[in-house]
């Protein structure tokens, strides 16, 4: 299948990305390398292009309600203005997708999914409201961009942004930027400040040269987008978050409020546990997806779901499941990688603890 191609396509190529299938896109994974464009998201500020992610909009009288029953986390008890992280689970608990889903009034939710999750997404949410509700898809004609690094506030604002200003850690408002009506919510997966900004796809360009003209706003590229979400501890569809595993074996059962019916509760709560675990190693040398992870004895306990080397902490890192319960942090563990195998030790997430997104 031919990938699509962004609307600013051009754009990336004539500023020397190189591009990759992603998700049934062609998307930039590094503009000059990885480890540059991470290293000033964490320091100043990169602006990311993920206009491949999907939109949907949900209306009517009761939506809420309806919101409720599908999702883990309750929909009634959101506020207008914020955002809130959610699955999509399928009848046996495991995950269809990971969500964002924005209150924006009473009767209207605005819900944003991963690319390659689209079309089953949009699926899986229309046929379970009633008649009454609407359920528009506007990925198509919807450009996303993020501003991710602990400068985004004072870069955003010399943009002539002021609506960042006062703008609470996930929470959103409505904006025009470059003329053309935005969503901007203070989010993002990279672990510093950060905004997203959600346009047209028409004024796309006009949007992304506004914040591309402000010097210290580099382009970083999937490449770092991965790096510093895995520092964080951040699941990535189709890695940590699948259909062969469940919100609770990725950690967040604190989330989910089990006394409310919603798709998929029944066998979430009764399915065995694995666990999302954090390996850190003594070498740069990093453990892939896939690698298989042994305790101290040689005994295989897990498997590696995302693994790199960390640019921030000079050393590899890997998410890995692990089965027959919970490690402490300080257990000593290995992954093997072909014909080699590279020592570590389980850690406490997030990997990297100085990021700056939920400051003030």
């Amino acid at each position: 299948m031919l990938n699509q191609t962004l609307a600013l396509d051009a754009w990336h190529q004539a500023a020397g990305a190189r591009m990759v299938p992603f998700a049934g896109w062609s998307m930039p994974v590094q503009y000059t390398s990885i480890l540059a464009e991470h290293r000033h998201t964490r320091t100043i500020a990169s602006i990311f292009d993920c206009s491949h992610m999907g939109q949907f909009r949900c209306r009517g009288t009761g939506i809420a309600a309806e919101l409720d029953r599908l999702l883990p986390r309750r929909a009634t008890d959101q506020r207008p203005g914020t955002c809130r992280y959610n699955f999509l689970l399928a009848d046996d608990g495991t995950v269809i997708d990971d969500i964002i889903v924005y209150r924006v009034a009473d009767d209207e939710f605005y819900i944003v999914v991963n690319a390659g999750t689209i079309a089953g997404d949009a699926a899986h949410i229309s046929a379970r409201l009633s008649a009454g509700a609407t359920f528009v898809d506007e990925s198509a004609y919807t450009a996303k961009f993020d501003v991710q690094g602990p400068a985004s506030t004072e870069l955003m604002r010399a943009a002539g942004i002021e609506a960042v200003n006062g703008l609470r850690y996930f929470n959103f408002t409505h904006v025009e930027i470059a003329g053309a009506p935005c969503l901007l919510s203070r989010t993002g997966y990279t672990g510093e400040r950060g905004y997203e900004i959600y346009v047209p796809t028409g004024a796309a360009a006009a949007v992304w040269e506004l914040l591309t003209a402000i010097p210290e706003v580099q382009p970083a590229g999937l490449g770092a987008r991965d790096t510093l979400r895995l520092e964080m501890g951040y699941p990535l569809y189709g890695h940590e978050l699948n259909r062969d595993s469940t919100p609770l074996d990725a950690g967040f059962g604190g989330l989910i409020d089990p006394d409310h019916e919603f798709v998929g509760r029944k066998a979430l709560l009764e399915r065995s546990r694995k666990y999302l675990t954090a390996v850190r190693f003594e070498s740069r040398r990093a453990a892939r997806e896939g690698s298989a992870v042994a305790d101290a004895s040689g005994q295989l306990i897990g498997t590696v779901t995302s693994g790199a080397f960390s640019p921030s902490l000079e050393c590899a890192i890997a998410l890995a499941y692990i089965s027959g319960g919970q490690l402490p942090p300080g257990t000593p563990v290995s992954a093997r990688t072909g014909r080699a195998e590279i020592a570590g030790k389980i850690v406490a997430l997030p990997f990297y603890d100085a990021g700056t997104a939920r400051g003030k």
